[in-house]
């Protein structure tokens, strides 16, 4: 596969480009993202569906200037999508052509079930589920998928978009009733199966609604991707934003560039809702360019990610590739499995976090290969930023404060109060972060030379051929959890004194 990958879509209401760099079999990071609201279905719904001269020519300079953002990035590979508007357009096939033959793009314009799949195939991935329902509001269009066990089974799509929506209905006349009933009247097609409590978000209609839930709960964690919300809860805000004139748009914090179709794509998202039956509301940051992406670059794993793989963890080491994380790597995970299984044992923990204190092993450097000062600090904001995919946000949270440990095994005072709701509860924490650091230690002071753990009358006992003197000194500065010895058996190396 092209090590940089661009992939361009061409929506009913704005066009994009993102491109992205492959670093390993299954590590990639996205470099560039741009957009263009060039709104190619405008007018096209009272016109036939015919696309508009004024609409073609926007659409022309974007592709014009995606061709040379692509070029500047020396990307090697393109990948060309358009959805709803230019597949119900008539002229559609023809500015296709036309964009082949002055700027050698070739547009593949994909069904409406085909674009549920690519975003089902990127929620999939990208998150951490495994049943739901992806709802994905465009501006033509409304494409859904139902995804089971991790895999898409089933895709549909509706002809419900926020641009079609607001020409037939409120261009004018403001017929909110009229559109409510269309929609309905549209989700009496949609399969009975296609039930199920977890709704995935995708488009901009859903991340502007999540944005705004988000800053209406101050919520601490500066991350649209996987926020999940109780749509029951907030269906109040829902219905404000749909009644919402532009001085109240302005009031929840709505994008300008939104203020002319969020009511339309917040009543389709109310309405799909009560009619899926959902509880639980995600947003996803990722959608159909993620998913054209990743049918490529998985096409050889059946478009999945193998299960001990996450995307965002192989990234972060393709990155930040300091030379101690795989020297050491998994003598670190495997130090904190088995002081994890002793100290549940001994003191009847509910440890379930391991698999978040062994993927902060994972990372415990990178933070180094900006500087070794204050490593932990940039540790923590990298992970913070970087760990987007597979992961809730309790889990980025949980990694990233372990990250930022001090030297004395705590978590940093400052993050715990701005985390708190999404952190464990103290006292179990305590636990996590001294697994973690003392595995850290034991990790990266041993020369990755093998460690015995026991423990027996209240006296942790960690043995190896190693030299332990540097790692004893930082041991004694770690605050247990709770009271207890720490017996270090070592190989000693006698000092020769002249």
């Amino acid at each position: 596969m092209a090590k940089r990958t661009a992939i361009i879509d061409i929506g009913s209401n704005s066009a994009r480009i993102v491109i992205f760099e492959k670093s390993s079999r299954y590590g990639f990071s996205l470099i560039c993202e741009e957009q263009s609201k060039v709104r190619i279905g405008e007018g096209a719904y009272k016109k036939d569906g015919f696309l508009q001269p004024q609409s073609i020519n926007r659409a022309f300079l974007a592709l014009q200037s995606f061709k040379e953002t692509a070029k500047d990035y020396g990307v090697t590979k393109i990948l060309c999508v358009a959805t709803s508007a230019l597949r119900d357009a008539p002229n559609g096939k023809e500015f296709v052509r036309k964009i082949k033959a002055t700027l050698g793009l070739q547009i593949k314009i994909i069904d409406g079930k085909c674009e549920a799949k690519y975003g089902g195939i990127a929620a999939s991935n990208l998150l951490p589920i495994s049943d739901a329902i992806t709802v994905d509001i465009g501006g033509g269009s409304t494409d859904i998928a139902l995804i089971e066990n991790g895999k898409v089974t089933q895709t549909y799509s509706l002809d419900l978009g926020t641009v079609r929506l607001k020409e037939l209905f409120f261009d004018g006349s403001g017929d909110t009733l009229g559109a409510q009933n269309f929609i309905r009247k549209a989700l009496e097609e949609l399969p009975k199966n296609f039930k199920n409590r977890d709704i995935i978000g995708i488009g901009g209609s859903a991340r502007s609604i999540g944005k705004m839930i988000m800053q209406s709960l101050a919520y601490p964690f500066d991350q649209l991707h996987g926020f999940s919300y109780d749509p029951i809860k907030q269906k109040n805000i829902l219905e404000e934003l749909i009644a919402s004139n532009i001085k109240n748009l302005k009031k929840l914090d709505i994008s300008p560039s939104r203020y002319d179709t969020i009511r339309e794509g917040a009543l389709i998202f109310l309405e799909i809702i009560e009619h899926i039956k959902a509880a639980n509301i995600i947003t996803s940051g990722v959608g159909l360019r993620e998913g054209v992406f990743l049918s490529s670059f998985l096409k050889n794993s059946h478009y999945k990610f193998p299960p001990h793989i996450n995307p965002s963890i192989v990234s972060i080491t393709d990155r930040f590739s300091n030379i101690l994380i795989a020297k050491t790597q998994q003598d670190k995970r495997s130090h904190a499995k088995v002081l994890a299984a002793i100290f549940q044992k001994e003191f009847d923990l509910d440890l379930q976090h391991l698999n978040e204190i062994q993927n902060a092993l994972s990372i415990s450097n990178i933070g180094k290969d900006i500087s070794v000062y204050r490593s932990h600090k940039h540790s923590f904001y990298i992970a913070s930023a970087e760990l987007n995919y597979g992961f809730t946000h309790r889990q980025i949270i949980l990694i990233s404060a372990l990250l930022a440990t001090r030297k004395n095994g705590k978590i940093k005072r400052i993050i715990y109060e701005k985390y708190k709701d999404l952190l464990p509860e103290k006292e179990i924490l305590n636990w996590y972060s001294f697994i973690y650091k003392l595995s850290l230690i034991l990790g990266e002071k041993t020369g990755a030379k093998k460690c015995t753990f026991s423990y027996k009358n209240q006296t942790l006992t960690i043995e190896t051929s190693a030299n332990l003197y540097l790692a004893k000194e930082s041991i004694k500065l770690l605050k247990k959890p709770t009271s207890f010895a720490i017996n270090i058996k070592d190989k000693i190396i006698a000092q020769i004194v002249d």
